[in-house]
């Protein structure tokens, strides 16, 4: 049941991330975008404060957004802001030093990631390049060397596919019926 409920979490953290975005980015609807940013910060609290797993990747995901100066709007505030209060209330795991490690690995990857994605000078040098940037790639093959070396759970790698997949469902739906 474990599996599940941190499968779930991770996939409607990456669901209501992506509306979140849309809503924002594409609509302007500023409220919208802040609400469904909180609900992804309550899945993503949740799932961080009962796998350590989680928090190390979404802290990470989270402080590569903010280096690679992507937080760009009051729905990305609110998104922190919800996941950071609920993270306290929840209450979080143990960190290690190892886990700070991962931590610094994952977050090197989130900025990879971040600088690529929609960055129209890497799209133009291939379409391979502009594949791997669109759909973030760099995060997903981080977490699997880390799962492969005993660093991370590869459930972990499993439950992150979760929040990707369910990600680009979301951008298919706004696209498809919201947009």
């Amino acid at each position: 049941m474990f599996n599940i409920i941190l499968a779930a979490s991770y996939g409607m953290s990456g669901f209501f991330m992506k509306l979140s975005d849309d809503e924002y980015d594409e609509k302007s609807s500023i409220l919208s975008a802040i609400l469904l940013g909180i609900i992804c910060g309550a899945f993503t609290a949740y799932a961080s404060s009962i796998s350590l797993d989680a928090a190390c990747i979404f802290i990470a995901i989270l402080i590569g957004n903010i280096l690679a100066l992507k937080v760009d709007g009051i729905h990305h505030i609110a998104t922190m802001v919800s996941f950071l209060i609920l993270f306290i209330i929840f209450g979080f795991p143990q960190f290690s030093i190892t886990s700070l490690l991962v931590i610094v690995i994952c977050m090197i990857g989130a900025v990879i990631d971040e600088w690529g994605n929609d960055n129209e000078a890497i799209y133009a040098k291939s379409a391979f390049l502009e594949y791997f940037f669109d759909y973030r790639f760099a995060l997903k093959v981080v977490i699997l060397i880390l799962a492969l070396c005993g660093l991370l759970d590869i459930w972990s790698f499993i439950y992150f596919l979760c929040f990707e997949i369910a990600y680009e469902i979301a951008r298919i739906i706004f696209e498809k019926y919201l947009l």
